[in-house]
């Protein structure tokens, strides 16, 4: 704890911290999001802006908030990483209302400086192209696994893990992306509720290190480009936003993470409905939230 600081201080942070955890491991919300919400964003990105500025004092000040971070996302993974392996599809559908919801939030934020019929287009085209583009990754993915054996979370290389550390610092970044809706789509979520769930230090270790790295590295290019094109670079990630949710939707026919093909009965799609009906209300109330911290 820092010099004259209470213990009650310093459990509040440790909560926040696990109320960002929460945003981190569920797909469709954002730990970015709810950093704004807690109030430690402004915070964080100050420290990671200038890490030689009173090192020692904000160091201290962010050790709760990574525990807090970090055992909100174990204990999150437990619970959901179990659910995952024998409800997919009404997870899934859960996890798209989510990102729904949020959707307004995120048109709201990406025309805060003015919005022309360009950054639409923009929004329109990244969506369109990112669409075609992970159309083909997803085949491509379902081709590689289709020729491994099937298997373990372990079968994952290090940079693999290192790659979703860096998606996971994207998120801290930018409130309102959802980190893991990508992971998702990668086909990798499941894996990762598992090596989270078990403290698995061969995912746990690398994802920590990508997140530090992506999260010093990115923090100021994308500061930059939200100086100089704000709406523009926005509504292209906003298009991202659209595409990767488009991309997870569990269709007729589509080969799920655990390898099973998607199927609808109709009680299982009215839960379905139910489930995605209930992620728009989340997201949409995480959305109301932040607006109101921001503002």
């Amino acid at each position: 704890m820092m010099k004259g600081e209470s213990i009650f201080s310093w459990l509040i942070r440790l909560v926040k911290g696990a109320v960002v955890g929460m945003g981190f491991i569920i797909p469709g919300l954002s730990g970015g999001a709810f950093a704004v919400i807690v109030g430690i964003y402004e915070p964080m990105i100050r420290f990671f802006a200038n890490l030689r500025k009173d090192f020692v004092k904000n160091l201290l000040f962010f050790i709760p908030v990574g525990i807090g971070v970090l055992g909100s996302i174990v204990l999150v993974s437990k619970v959901l990483g179990a659910v995952f392996e024998s409800a997919e599809i009404q997870l899934l559908w859960f996890f798209i209302g989510c990102v729904l919801g949020t959707l307004p939030s995120l048109f709201q934020k990406a025309g805060e400086k003015g919005r022309k019929l360009q950054h639409v287009a923009i929004a329109i085209g990244s969506a369109v192209l990112m669409c075609g583009l992970l159309f083909f990754l997803y085949q491509y993915t379902q081709g590689v696994q289709a020729a491994e054996s099937p298997g373990a979370e372990g079968s994952q290389s290090v940079l693999t893990w290192l790659m979703v550390g860096g998606i996971f610092g994207l998120s801290a970044i930018i409130p309102g992306l959802s980190s893991t809706t990508f992971i998702v789509l990668m086909g990798l979520y499941g894996a990762m509720m598992q090596g989270f769930g078990s403290l698995d230090l061969r995912v746990l270790l690398p994802i920590v290190a990508g997140v530090g790295a992506g999260f010093l590295v990115l923090s100021k290019l994308f500061n930059r480009l939200f100086e100089r094109t704000y709406a523009g670079f926005y509504h292209f990630i906003l298009g991202l936003v659209i595409a990767s949710t488009v991309m997870i939707v569990p269709w007729g026919g589509k080969v799920l993470e655990s390898g099973a093909l998607a199927s609808y009965t109709l009680p299982l799609a009215l839960v379905c409905a139910g489930a995605c009906a209930v992620g728009i209300v989340v997201g949409y109330g995480m959305g109301v939230l932040e607006r109101r911290h921001r503002g």
